[in-house]
């Protein structure tokens, strides 16, 4: 009997136990969302990730008059480690010679051909006007000759004087006729090394020209710096391997880091929001301890598809204020730019914000504490940031709301605002 009752007394001891840690735990996360109202500075922000860069800088280029040479790409064969502070005149990257030595070659060869053709159309020259010379040496002599048979002639019977006369005239024709020749072949030969001297003149310069841009395919530091590297058009850096072009020679840059931007894009939904000279809020993804102020100085009127974005995306420009020299180029950057700022307005949580449909409209509304239990306030919302949306009428910072829906939400009573005048 006694153990009955002992057994009855721990039962209903158990019994109350459970009854009770059943209302403390039931009450308990409800309770522990439970919060206040706020009042004061509220801001809206679009948060984007950037990247910094120098706003001026000076290029650092590779050969240029490639095009002339008919060579449109060349590949970098050897460049510097990014970052490196150089000085005027240092190494930097070294470009692929092998098309480039293969024109030099081919123009060597062209400057063998044409040597030997001038030294031959000289040697041709030499021997025809020496052998012309020779002709009008020997028709001297011969108009000479012819000259004397005429002279003698005067006592010879007519026919045979007429006939000395003929011979004299046709040899001084002929001997006539042989300087003219003779100062024409001397014209034919300055024509013919004029053209091939000019052709082979021409291949020097050529050769010339190619040396100076072979000595180019070393690349030097144009002034002091910091080395960054290039893009190519996919966003890719250049490095060892990669290609430049002739239209955009550029390896590389020596950033003037006084004066520093960061570079981001905003989505298509938010772009509206960004205006020039807004305030921005900039942390560094190497060091989040720090932080810096700059202003958006541009935006694009035109978007962009960019890889990893299934939106168009437009380009926002950020100057930084001031001079920092921890902030360096390629730097990722946490950019929190101020849409719209706010004094002394209430706020709260945003998902602490629920809305129904009625009639057509969407009314929005908070779980708001009532005594000892809850009530649906409908409340008037302005601007809302990513975490907060401040409420302009249906509470105060005295009332207290709760973060997440009741398991009894469906039955409690909705109280409606009353129309603004």
């Amino acid at each position: 009997m006694k153990n009955k009752k002992k057994i009855i007394i721990i039962s209903a001891i158990s019994l109350v136990l459970l009854i009770a840690a059943y209302f403390v735990f039931k009450k308990a996360p409800e309770s522990e969302l439970i919060v206040k109202p706020k009042k004061g500075y509220f801001k809206v922000t679009v948060t984007t990730t950037g990247e910094l860069r120098a706003k001026n800088a000076i290029d650092v280029r590779g050969p240029s008059g490639l095009e002339r040479l008919n060579i449109y790409q060349v590949k970098i064969s050897k460049l510097i480690a990014e970052g490196t502070k150089v000085k005027a005149g240092d190494f930097i990257a070294e470009l692929d010679r092998s098309e480039i030595m293969t024109k030099i070659k081919e123009n060597e060869i062209q400057i063998q051909k044409y040597e030997s053709q001038f030294l031959q159309a000289k040697l041709d020259s030499n021997l025809n006007l020496s052998s012309a010379r020779n002709d009008i040496e020997n028709m001297k002599y011969s108009l000479e000759e012819k000259r004397l048979a005429k002279e003698q002639s005067i006592y010879e019977a007519p026919s045979v004087r007429r006939q000395a006369e003929i011979a004299y005239e046709r040899e001084l024709k002929a001997y006539d006729q042989a300087i003219k020749n003779y100062g024409t072949k001397v014209q034919q030969s300055i024509a013919k090394l004029s053209e091939v001297g000019a052709d082979l003149s021409m291949e020097k310069q050529s050769i010339s020209m190619i040396m100076q841009i072979f000595d180019q395919f070393t690349v030097k530091a144009p002034a002091d710096g910091m080395l960054i590297y290039m893009r190519n058009w996919n966003g890719t850096r250049l490095t060892e391997g990669s290609t430049i072009n002739t239209w955009n020679p550029i390896v590389a840059r020596l950033p003037d880091l006084s004066i520093m931007e960061s570079v981001t894009f905003v989505n298509e939904i938010d772009i509206q929001k960004i205006k020039v000279g807004q305030s921005v809020r900039l942390s560094l993804d190497a060091n989040t301890n720090k932080k810096v102020w700059g202003s958006v100085v541009s935006v694009a009127n035109i978007g962009e598809e960019r890889k990893n974005s299934d939106s168009k995306v437009f380009e926002v420009v950020v100057r930084i204020n001031g001079q920092d020299s921890t902030l360096l180029p390629s730097m990722t950057t946490s950019n929190e730019v101020v849409v719209e700022e706010f004094k002394d307005v209430i706020h709260v949580p945003i998902e602490s914000l629920f809305s129904i449909e009625q009639k057509g409209k969407k009314i929005n509304y908070l779980i708001k504490k009532n005594g000892n239990g809850f009530v649906k306030q409908e409340v008037e919302i302005g601007a809302m940031n990513d975490s907060e949306v401040i409420i302009k009428r249906g509470i105060s910072t005295e009332d207290e709301i709760l973060l997440a829906l009741p398991s009894n939400h469906d039955q409690l009573t909705f109280n409606y605002l009353k129309k603004s005048k």
